[in-house]
């Protein structure tokens, strides 16, 4: 399972303006230039985002984007469900009415569930907060060498 770019643009962006939580508006092309992504196709991603209540927007020429909740208050899985949809490897664990004829009897979707409710639980456990606090933990390691 990969994550397109929709999910990984995305939440580029979306530490981006964690990154400026609180200081107000962020241009859309300052996202894009800081995280070395499309512009164009960012718009696409924030309007998602936006539409999600993640996302707050502000016109004009002060305008751009800012989170619509702490940083702590929004999660990994927050983000890439809006993007991606449901994350599970198969359909048949997001679907109750998939339709397989063998489902009663398949061992595998079992592995299936597993290894949703595994990437669940990452994802919903890792904030946008713990990204930031990662990032200043990184920096101060590279100060130091």
């Amino acid at each position: 399972m990969r994550l397109s770019t929709r999910g990984r643009y995305g939440l580029k962006a979306m530490f981006q303006l964690a990154r400026h939580y609180g200081e107000g508006p962020i241009p859309l092309n300052s996202i894009a230039s800081a995280q070395e992504l499309s512009e164009n196709y960012l718009e696409q991603l924030v309007s998602s985002l936006r539409k999600a209540g993640l996302l707050n927007s502000v016109r004009g020429a002060q305008g751009g984007y800012m989170l619509a909740k702490p940083p702590n208050n929004i999660t990994v899985g927050n983000i890439l469900r809006v993007l991606e949809g449901d994350m599970a490897p198969a359909d048949c664990v997001i679907d109750n009415n998939y339709g397989c004829e063998k489902e009663e009897y398949c061992v595998t979707k079992l592995v299936w569930m597993q290894m949703r409710d595994s990437i669940n639980q990452v994802i919903d456990s890792i904030s946008l907060q713990d990204m930031l606090d990662e990032q200043a933990r990184f920096e101060l390691k590279q100060t130091k060498a």
